[in-house]
């Protein structure tokens, strides 16, 4: 936290180095208003909304993310922070559009059929968002069908599935199987997550990996993505 009480700080009158590192330090502590104010004010100063994006919102959320997989920071908290991370991002979006921005990859995620626990998917959603990636959330209780067309349809880098209930963990490989019928398997990487899972479940079930949390969902994903991207230049 900032020495400076935060109700006396104007953020206008810090330099842009400063306005940075002071929303790396709004974020942390999850101050949506202060994110809105700050991102506005780069605009104005003329800042790339990419710049914005990667420089401020980006860094800061990788900050949280390390925090919250070290255990100094917790759900609570690190929704507060993507909540804020949200808010500066409803700002950038259409502007980042407009200019064609560069973005990590894209992500459809969802929590499966039969389940209807979503906090853990959101924050997955939240991060990926704040890592620079693309998120379609389909939300929870999602049947094969809905997978297949949000796959059809969006095209993404990265299948996100979710379960909190062990009685809903086996309907992850009826999803994977479904793609491997229709022969689109491998066009996707396929994480998933969900308390009661581990490593092995995921290799048994046929996915890519499993991640235990938000943090390592995005480190993760964006692993997967830059091994894609350089497999397709490889063979190009």
């Amino acid at each position: 936290m900032s020495e400076v009480d935060e109700d006396d700080l104007d953020l206008s009158t810090l330099d842009d180095d400063e306005l940075v590192k002071q929303m790396h330090d709004d974020l942390y502590d999850g101050l949506k208003e202060e994110i809105e104010e700050a991102v506005n004010i780069l605009l104005e100063r003329s800042w790339a909304p990419y710049d914005v994006l990667t420089r401020a919102l980006v860094e800061g959320m990788r900050i949280v993310g390390i925090d919250f997989r070290d255990g100094i920071l917790f759900v609570p908290e690190v929704l507060l922070a993507a909540n804020a991370m949200k808010a500066g991002m409803t700002i950038l979006r259409p502007l980042l559009a407009e200019t064609g921005a560069p973005k990590q990859g894209k992500m459809v995620i969802g929590t499966v059929k039969g389940d209807i626990h979503d906090i853990g998917k959101n924050l997955v959603s939240m991060m990926m968002e704040g890592a620079g990636f693309d998120v379609v959330d389909l939300g929870i209780n999602n049947p094969v069908e809905n997978y297949l067309q949000a796959l059809e349809e969006h095209e993404p880098d990265i299948l996100g599935m979710s379960a909190l209930l062990t009685t809903t963990m086996p309907y992850m490989k009826v999803v994977i199987d479904a793609m491997k019928e229709n022969g689109i398997r491998e066009d996707y990487v396929v994480l998933v997550g969900g308390a009661p899972l581990n490593e092995a479940f995921a290799e048994a079930i046929g996915a890519d990996a499993y991640c235990r949390d938000a943090a390592v969902a995005v480190e993760t994903a964006k692993e997967y993505v830059a091994r894609r991207h350089n497999q397709r230049a490889g063979a190009a």
